[in-house]
């Protein structure tokens, strides 16, 4: 018996960084299929749910304890993103309607996936983007990337110019949303949902407990 488990992820996220390994770790481990299903961010979906320029509590800690985390596990995460995911004004700390990259890179995701390395993917791109180098998007540094996960990004470029890859974007937010929770990364079992990168030993638990075989 091979268990399903899908992965809502953002290329925005660093706690979707930092839970890759585990997620990969737990395919090791047990006899599951992941589905890396791409979410867009909050700050594109619902920016006032996060951030408000008078009060930064939010982002702030965000930031503050994703770097530790990504310290104690040995996988950096370095602030400023160089560039940063998405266009925002840190003054105002309002997003931008123009949005250059985050709507490719989910695209991306939605495309390996399909391709059955979306977990492999969204680890080294986002490793990429949060590991502290500048220009990520420049050059043959994104490509490089998605190569070490077995892809070629003008492949999955060219798959995504004129696919439906935003209506599975929508159904994949839909599906989260039912799940019960709304934020990155949740991983969703049995209709069960398990949010954030330190639960995945909680969903572990609850493999061995609902008897799914391991390796």
């Amino acid at each position: 018996m091979t268990a399903k488990i899908d992965v809502f992820w953002s290329f925005r996220s660093p706690y979707s960084r930092l839970v890759v390994p585990d997620l990969l770790k737990l395919r090791e481990d047990f006899q599951v299929d992941i589905a890396l299903r791409p979410v867009l961010p909050l700050a594109i979906r619902n920016p006032e749910a996060l951030f408000d320029a008078n009060d930064r509590r939010a982002p702030m800690y965000i930031v503050r304890d994703s770097m530790r985390r990504g310290e104690m596990l040995g996988r950096p995460v370095v602030y400023p993103l160089r560039p940063d995911p998405i266009v925002q004004d840190f003054t105002t700390m309002k997003v931008a309607e123009e949005q250059p990259y985050i709507h490719r890179l989910t695209k991306l995701g939605v495309e390996a996936n399909r391709r059955g390395k979306g977990l492999e993917m969204a680890g080294h791109v986002s490793a990429l983007i949060f590991g502290g180098g500048e220009d990520w998007d420049k050059g043959a540094k994104l490509g490089d990337a998605v190569s070490q996960a077995g892809l070629d990004l003008a492949e999955l470029d060219e798959a995504i110019e004129n696919g439906d890859h935003e209506a599975e974007i929508e159904r994949n937010q839909a599906a989260l949303d039912a799940s019960g929770h709304w934020g990155v990364p949740t991983m969703v079992f049995e209709d069960e949902p398990f949010f954030g990168q330190d639960r995945v030993d909680t969903l572990r638990w609850r493999l061995e407990k609902s008897g799914v075989p391991k390796r």
